[in-house]
């Protein structure tokens, strides 16, 4: 069996871009839990104590259905929608999990 990848981090956006971004990335998100089996978990969250954060979490059953994600119309879509704002900065890593176990 493959296994999960996570997807876990931040990106920063001028603080008047940063809710312009998260509405579109929760779009794509909807989009991406509807669409995407492999998909298992897609969630873009403003940054309580940060006015230019978005936190990003995103959990896949495998390398290749993240992979293929990329590759999915509305990702297209979204990335043509929003070249306008740059990011100012990013931290993004994947994690490849080997196991889990429920915390209770």
């Amino acid at each position: 069996m493959a296994e999960e990848i996570i997807v876990a981090g931040w990106m920063d956006y001028e603080p008047a871009d940063r809710d312009t971004m998260l509405r579109h990335l929760l779009e794509v998100g909807k989009r991406t839990r509807a669409e995407e089996p492999g998909c298992l978990d897609y969630a873009m969250t403003a940054d309580p104590t940060d006015g230019r954060r978005i936190r990003v979490y995103e959990r896949w059953v495998s390398q290749e259905a993240l992979d293929e994600h990329f590759t999915t119309a509305h990702i297209r879509e979204f990335r043509a929608v929003t070249s306008a704002p740059a990011r100012v900065g990013a931290s993004l890593k994947t994690f490849s999990v080997a196991v889990a176990r429920s915390l209770r």
